[in-house]
């Protein structure tokens, strides 16, 4: 029995259609994804795990149904894996030696964690064996590397100032020569977002490679904006609603947190339109960006310090009440309804009257009266 049969077909048609989508690939990709994940050959992977609180891990194994994980491990061979490993100890390890020597050249590494350098690796060790030896010997057979988390691209927390143990991100080691080259790819985030993970995993079983990347190694599917472009608070910036402290009204009507430390504006990431489980993500829960998919972002000022006005991007003080209509639907309703503005059911007129009504449980946050006539307006231009 296949992945489709065992999945259901139209659960594993809509996995299909969804990951194609948050990659950005173009139409028809979604059948090429269905087809690869039927016929391809289990692709081998060993994960490790160097200094980390397995929160990567975590984040991958909650994601929303179909679980990703359910779904990753029909059609990859996850032959080593610290936390999800059914084997331990001596039995653990020869797994993760076996698969080195009868897949090299052809397996795929997955790092979470950064690796520490200082000591002679005695800050951390696996099996007696230094981390920095281990990746060294892992990457070597390795055909490619996934670097998931912050700390595995860039050195995350454990390599904040003063960085005592000499922690490293897996591309800063292959750029010293520390450990191979190999053809790598960052998915940041403290932790990233599941699908993110599980989409990057995807396209590397079907296409044998990865998708674009940005000059950090970031796929552009979802590193390619910044948190603020999307966000659901981004009319507020725009009409200059500002909270000021985490419990004022502003707060509380769910005004912009710029002044409130968030770093949205200079981070990329798809926290914004991924979402988290389907559901939500940091700021739309009342908490500003950390930044924490940006390289240093430990060691970056304080977390609730507000960005210098020269950092921020520039409002649109001429747009006119159309476009600032576009920016509302864009940041609020394309979630739970077609980008297509023309494709909504209710007429333009109707829009007030519902979203006042709280009937409407997805709508989380009451829009400004301006924001709402812009809205109204935009949606008239759309029909």
């Amino acid at each position: 029995m296949d992945i489709a049969s065992r999945l259901g077909r139209r659960r594993f048609l809509k996995f299909c259609a969804v990951t194609a989508s948050l990659l950005a690939l173009p139409p028809g990709a979604a059948r090429l994804l269905a087809e690869g994940l039927r016929a391809g050959r289990r692709l081998p992977v060993i994960w490790l795990s160097f200094q980390a609180c397995t929160g990567c891990t975590e984040s991958l194994t909650r994601s929303a149904a179909p679980s990703m994980e359910s779904l990753l491990f029909e059609w990859l061979s996850l032959d080593y894996h610290h936390t999800l490993q059914a084997a331990s100890g001596e039995a653990a390890e020869a797994a993760r030696e076996a698969t080195l020597r009868a897949h090299a050249g052809e397996l795929l590494l997955v790092v979470d964690g950064s690796v520490p350098t200082a000591l002679a690796g005695a800050c951390s060790t696996i099996a007696g064996e230094d981390n920095l030896s281990l990746l060294r010997r892992c990457v070597e057979a390795a055909q490619a590397v996934l670097a998931v988390g912050t700390c595995a691209a860039f050195g995350g927390l454990p390599a904040a100032a003063p960085n005592p143990t000499g922690a490293l991100g897996v591309g800063e080691m292959m750029e010293r020569g520390l450990v191979p080259r190999r053809p790598l790819v960052n998915l940041p985030g403290c932790p990233p977002i599941p699908e993110v993970m599980s989409a990057a995993l995807a396209h590397r079983v079907v296409f044998g490679g990865f998708p674009p990347l940005d000059d950090n190694g970031r796929p552009l599917a979802f590193y390619g904006e910044t948190v603020h472009e999307r966000c659901s608070r981004r009319g507020h910036f725009e009409a200059g609603r500002f909270a000021k402290t985490f419990d004022d009204d502003g707060a509380r009507t769910g005004w912009c947190l710029l002044e409130l430390g968030c770093k949205g504006p200079l981070t990329r990431n798809a926290c914004s339109s991924v979402r988290w489980n389907g559901v939500g993500n940091p700021v739309e829960s009342g908490h500003p960006c950390l930044g924490c998919a940006e390289p240093g972002f430990w060691d970056r000022g304080g977390f609730y310090q507000a960005l210098a006005p020269a950092a921020l991007p520039v409002a649109d003080k001429k747009a006119t009440t159309v476009e600032r209509g576009a920016r509302v639907y864009d940041s609020q309703c394309v979630y739970c309804h077609d980008a297509d503005p023309a494709q909504l059911r209710a007429l333009p007129e109707q829009v007030p009257e519902l979203l006042r009504s709280d009937r409407i449980r997805a709508h989380r946050f009451p829009l400004e009266e301006d924001d709402l006539r812009a809205l109204v307006d935009y949606l008239k231009e759309k029909r």
